[in-house]
Parts: C-alpha cells; structure tokens; sequence
C-alpha cells in the first residue's frame, strides 16, 4: 500500500458523504477553477466534450473516502477557468495543464490521473510527458493508443458515429451548435448515452460553454486535432507521443457496452494491440457516460485498481 494510509475497497459501500468544495489556481497560463473533495494524494479527475467537472460528482467523495484529495478542473476554455491567450487547444496542451496542475497544487509522486473523454488521450499524455508525477492512470471512453484513429479509415459505422467532428470544423458550426440554447448538446447526450435524464449533467455544461468565447474554446480542440487550430510547434514531439506511444504506468480502461460516441468494437481492436499493463473493463448497461449511468460499478472498478 506504499505507506499512503489509503483504505483497501474490495467492497465498496456507501462512503460518507464528503463536502465539494470550489476552488481556484494559477496553472501554466490559466488561472483554473477546480471541484475539490477529500484529502491526501491527488487524483486528477478530467471531463471531456461536452461535459462538466461534475461529472465526477459520484467519483469524488468515493474516492474522498478511500484517503484520496479529489481535484476535478473545469477543463481549458470551459468557464470559469480562463480561456487561454495562446488559442492553443491540441491534446498536448491539454496534458501539460495537467502536469501544470499537479505542480500547482503541491502533490508528488504518488498521484493519481483520470480523465474520461478528451481526457482521456489527456492523462496518458501528461503521464507518458511527466512519468514521475503520476502512479496510475484510469482513461475511459476514448481507447488509447491508435485505435481510434484507425477507426476513422477503415470503421465506417464509427466515422458516421464521429460526423459531429469533422462538422465542427465548418465555421456554421459556431451558429449551429449555440442556437436554441445549444440544443445540440442535449441531443450528443441523447445519442451518446440512451436513455440517460441528462438534464442536470447537460445544464451544467451549458453554463460552462454559453459564452461564445467559451464554445469557440470547446470547438477549438477538434480543430487543432483535426483541422486548422493553432498549433504550439513546441509541443509537436508530445503530439506525436500521444498518438502511438502507451504510458508505462498501470492503466486501467473502462468503456460502456452502449456508448453511442465510440463503438465498443473501437475498445476491442485497442484491447488487442496493447500492452500487457493496461487492463481493460466494459462496463454493462452503459453509454458514454459511464460514471454517470452506471456509478457503482465504475467507482468499484477505479478504486479497487488504484488500491492494487
């Protein structure tokens, strides 16, 4: 147990309720608003698009109880935090905030990272950037390694599943997907995760994406991935780790058997080209947002690896 004093969870009960706190910090070149909970080690915990740091409104005081202090960030450009001066958005920037972060908030080496969605690509870059900062690494929605990028040649039912990037990177999109109060994240959430009440999740994520310059940093990160978005040339080398490179650390990957967003078939073909230290789990009855619909099983799977 490496002396952390960090409770062993084979059977996870209900923990007693653990209060969320907001905070905020200077990180790199953001001033960053975060969701805190508990104390001891860091576990960094990421959302993705389009999504909220309260995400991980069930996670958090789990985790809280198992002797972790729970950090999840409003993501860079989702309101509150700042949207960046650069107008940078590729995935590498995305793991040096987390590596920035982790700096930020005095936490050492036995943290932990978990991200879900874009950050999901996000923790394996800042652990494969940094692999001292981080024990273990917990990645679900988005398979790691080149999987999904191959997906994208050769997977026609997961290019029609993704149309909303290659969508995102025509200037009607802006209008699109800001009309009718974005409407157009309600209906992500209704494909992504059927029969899911989203409605608190969906507003939560409104507020942090209504302002236009907030959207547009939203937009910005599958433009940078896919399209014309600034790109920093110093962060190139980490780009190109991240799409074939696999963290040397335990990783643990959890995909829903009905995720809408990535077909599970993507998670199969990553399962058997990766290595032997990253452990995947699919988890029943579940969309793409997995720690949303199905929280029990998905905080049981989490804390009994990082207890491991």
């Amino acid at each position: 147990m490496l002396g952390l004093g960090l409770r062993h969870a084979s059977t996870l009960m209900n923990p007693p309720a653990a209060q969320i706190q907001t905070r905020q910090v200077r990180a790199g070149e953001l001033q960053v608003t975060y969701l805190e909970c508990g104390e001891g080690p860091l576990a960094l915990c990421l959302h993705g698009f389009p999504d909220s740091p309260h995400t991980w409104r069930h996670l958090m005081p789990t985790l809280a109880a198992q002797g972790y202090r729970a950090v999840a960030p409003f993501m860079r450009g989702y309101a509150p935090t700042s949207v960046p001066a650069s107008g940078v958005y590729q995935t590498a920037a995305l793991a040096r905030d987390a590596n920035a972060l982790h700096e930020a908030l005095g936490a050492d080496e036995h943290a932990v990272i978990i991200g879900h969605d874009w950050g999901a690509p996000t923790v394996c870059g800042a652990a494969l950037d940094a692999p001292n900062r981080w024990r273990k690494v917990v990645s679900m929605a988005v398979p790691p390694g080149p999987a999904l990028g191959a997906a994208f040649i050769s997977n026609l039912a997961q290019i029609q599943r993704s149309w909303y990037m290659f969508f995102f990177q025509h200037g009607l999109s802006n209008h699109v997907v800001a009309a009718n109060d974005l409407a157009f994240i309600d209906m992500l959430w209704s494909q992504w995760s059927p029969g899911f009440d989203a409605r608190e999740d969906v507003k939560h994520v409104k507020a942090a994406l209504r302002a236009p310059e907030h959207l547009m940093a939203a937009l910005g990160y599958y433009r940078a991935t896919l399209g014309d978005g600034k790109r920093d040339p110093e962060l190139a080398a980490l780009q190109q780790r991240m799409g074939g490179e696999y963290p040397a650390q335990p990783l643990l990957y959890l995909h829903g058997d009905n995720d809408g967003c990535v077909g599970r078939e993507v998670a199969v073909a990553a399962q058997a080209m990766s290595p032997s230290h990253i452990r995947y789990e699919f988890v029943a009855n579940a969309g793409h947002f997995m720690q949303l619909e199905q929280p029990q099983r998905v905080n049981q799977l989490i804390v009994d690896f990082l207890a491991e």
